[in-house]
């Protein structure tokens, strides 16, 4: 089957998939893995490896770019000592407590022999990049505290780039090149840190190209160069691509963004690269389906659940770790949240695609395999659909039942209002006996009334939902002020550059509104 014809294919099931998931109650991408573990079972089709280049050349330089992009600086700024203890000396940590770990667990148990703390070291490093994708899609459907999807996303972004030079450093341990500590941390530093220039000098160019256009399609393409140009121009000289990209996204984001483009353009902006986040992400997660092999997990179950238990341990561990230091100060953090920081942690592609680089003659390069697929199985699974009871089990969010109930009394206090209009009409025209329509008047208001303070008892019992309301009523307006604007203009009531103006404005309002 053509390349083409595959792609299609894999859009198609994609589609259906996010179809299918509206009518239940399950993530995205928790769906999109189970469908690609049915479809390989199957051998429905012989999808494309999911790659070392595929991944790092096309999926990851999209994907990181838009999550960066949407990062407000300010917040990470706030946040900026949680987010880098986490990143950085946590993922090192995390790296040394599984190969301490996971080393004489593996050989005492018998899983396997002569497997040394370096080749722990490799499946730690390995293991440590976390993908919260699927679980911060249930964060923004929820309503999360937006710190605590700050938190997870960040966190995210800037392991990603620490894992992947670990993973280097950590090869060189094993095929016998001599390191020290200290040449150890100095690469570190010059690979992020060149990256981190590399990212930074590429956002800061695009964004003064930004400032000096004012074309939506123009500054697509000049917010795409800077994410994959950004991504692989760090790649060649041997330096952070992730890192690169990372910084190009939230300069883009916040200053390009902010200062160059126009209300109407950054809309623009922002829904194209919220498709390709969405596109990329359906295909990274089918193929991670499509790659298992249940065999070769059926066969490694053991060493696989106990590496399993071994990386979830040891990021509750840092997790826990580190809250309990920042609560002396102003970045401390809420006992529920580290457990859903922890729980959020999930293993997505990156790590798949780590371990397939691994050359064929690599020692227990087939056990390493089924480990890291067991490992991002088990935790997109596990982790992905449990998260929503988790959130509402801790309190951090409300329950289903009682924002059922809120929806449930809007909708019957929108259509008694209804009722209450209709009746006007339906007087004005005689449409029945005054007497009648006196008396289902009475009715409809008394429902008006009831209605009414039941909601009052909701927004006082919870606050949330009050602003909500508010924000939806300006968002429904707003958007009732855009299509007059536009209505007016095809009447010929004012010329095109008045409606660019006033339709820039209520544009400027909206992403204020969605922003806040």
């Amino acid at each position: 089957m053509e390349t083409e014809t595959i792609l299609i294919l894999l859009f198609v099931v994609a589609t259906a998939v996010a179809i299918a998931v509206q009518r239940l109650a399950v993530p995205y991408t928790v769906a999109l893995v189970f469908t690609g573990l049915v479809l390989g079972l199957l051998h429905a089709f012989e999808a494309p490896h999911l790659t070392k280049a595929l991944l790092f050349n096309v999926f990851l330089p999209g994907l990181l770019f838009d999550a960066a992009f949407h990062i407000e600086f300010k917040q990470f700024w706030r946040n900026r000592l949680t987010i880098n203890s986490l990143a950085l000396p946590g993922v090192v940590v995390a790296i040394a407590l599984t190969a301490v770990i996971l080393t004489p667990v593996a050989n005492g148990l018998h899983f396997v022999q002569d497997f040394t703390w370096k080749h722990a070291l490799v499946f730690g490093a390995i293991i440590s990049a976390t993908d919260p994708i699927a679980v911060v899609a249930i964060f923004n459907s929820l309503g999360v505290p937006k710190r605590l999807s700050v938190l997870l996303n960040s966190e995210s972004l800037l392991n990603d780039g620490v894992a992947i030079v670990f993973f280097t450093l950590s090869l060189a341990l094993v095929t016998g090149t001599v390191v020290t500590a200290g040449g150890l941390a100095l690469d570190f530093i010059r690979i992020v840190g060149i990256g981190a220039l590399i990212g930074a000098g590429v956002g800061l160019a695009v964004s003064q190209v930004i400032k000096q256009v004012d074309d939506p399609m123009i500054e697509i393409t000049l917010t795409t160069i800077a994410a994959y140009g950004s991504f692989l121009a760090a790649e060649h000289f041997h330096y952070s691509g992730v890192i690169a990209t990372v910084t190009a996204g939230m300069l883009c984001g916040n200053y390009g963004a902010r200062v160059g483009m126009s209300p109407s353009t950054r809309i623009a902006v922002e829904t194209f690269w919220e498709y390709v986040a969405f596109a990329l992400n359906s295909i990274v997660f089918l193929l991670i389906g499509l790659e298992v092999h249940f065999q070769a997990l059926l066969d490694s179950w053991q060493v696989i659940l106990v590496a399993y238990l071994v990386v979830t341990g040891g990021r509750a561990l840092i997790i826990f770790f580190a809250s309990s230091l920042l609560r002396r100060t102003r970045e401390r953090i809420p006992w529920a949240w580290s457990v859903i920081l922890t729980w959020g942690g999930l293993r997505g592609g990156l790590p798949m695609v780590l371990v397939l680089s691994l050359a064929k003659d690599f020692p227990h390069r087939d056990l390493l395999v089924s480990m890291t697929f067991g490992v991002v199985i088990l935790s997109i699974l596990v982790h992905g659909l449990s998260m929503s009871p988790l959130l509402r089990w801790l309190g951090i969010v409300r329950g289903h039942g009682e924002r059922a109930a809120y929806e449930l009394m809007r909708g019957k206090l929108q259509a008694a209002h209804s009722a209450l209009e209709e009746l006007d009409r339906m007087s004005h025209v005689h449409f029945a006996n005054p007497e009648v329509l006196a008396s289902l008047r009475r009715e409809y208001e008394q429902k008006v009334e009831r209605g009414s303070a039941a909601l009052d008892e909701l927004h006082l019992e919870r606050q949330q939902l009050h602003a909500e309301e508010v924000q939806w009523a300006r968002r429904h307006l707003l958007l009732v002020e855009k299509g007059v604007v536009i209505d007016a203009f095809h009447r010929g009531h004012f010329s095109q550059t008045v409606q660019e103006k006033l339709l820039a404005d209520i544009d400027a309002q909206l992403l204020r509104l969605e922003s806040s």
